[in-house]
């Protein structure tokens, strides 16, 4: 991931966001196999003790064709087989320079676009298995349950019910070798600027909003 020189857009903890990010967003998992690239959207769930820089976990369909290739590729003993890159997107939107203090002053602005991201690098292990599958599937459904007045349990299926739909999907673990992270927030604009897009943002959607959040929190740290 590319970070400016400067350094101000660094994250100094990036499992700590990682771990915030996963809780809210998919994973762009990414894959490389005889057709080129590949890419899937899913949830997945971070393990922080697990290994150096933790571990992802998530699953796919059976019909989806990426799995099969990191199969292969993990078959093929070859350097690099069955590594992949996760991505988890925060929010993100256009910062227009008319909110900048700088634009009355100077006129020396351009626009932008602020955007929290992390990147994880690490390689795959399959889990087809049932016993691995369902308390996977568990942990998921529990993580985006809690809080929820009348949280919806596994437990609330047919006996046998959940054994029999994981079948059709596929478990994977990614122990991550690289961790990065990246909060582009305007930390390098003047406190006014910041102020002033701040304000912009504000007026927007809901996208433009959380961005305004994240900035203030950057602003008062």
């Amino acid at each position: 991931m590319y970070q400016p020189a400067h350094g101000k857009f660094r994250v100094d903890e990036p499992a700590q966001l990682l771990a915030e990010l996963c809780r809210e967003v998919p994973a762009t998992l990414v894959t490389h196999g005889p057709e080129g690239f590949r890419a899937s959207i899913l949830p997945m769930l971070f393990d922080s003790g697990d290994g150096p820089n933790g571990s992802l976990r998530g699953h796919l369909a059976r019909g989806n064709p990426q799995w099969r290739e990191v199969e292969t590729a993990l078959a093929s003993g070859v350097d690099g087989g069955g590594e992949a890159l996760v991505i988890f997107s925060g929010p993100d939107a256009y910062i227009s320079p008319a909110w900048y203090e700088e634009k009355g002053l100077t006129g020396k602005v351009v626009p932008t676009w602020n955007y929290v991201t992390v990147q994880a690098v690490g390689r795959l292990t399959l889990h087809p298995e049932p016993e691995w599958l369902v308390p996977h599937v568990r942990r998921l459904v529990e993580r985006q349950e809690a809080g929820r007045a009348d949280p919806w349990s596994i437990d609330d299926t047919p006996e046998g019910y959940v054994e029999t739909q994981v079948r059709a999907i596929v478990g994977l673990e990614l122990r991550i070798e690289r961790l990065e992270a990246k909060q582009k927030l305007s930390q390098n604009r003047s406190r006014a600027d910041v102020e002033g897009a701040i304000v912009g943002l504000d007026s927007g959607e809901w996208r433009e909003r959380d961005v305004a959040a994240a900035m203030r929190r950057a602003r008062d740290r």
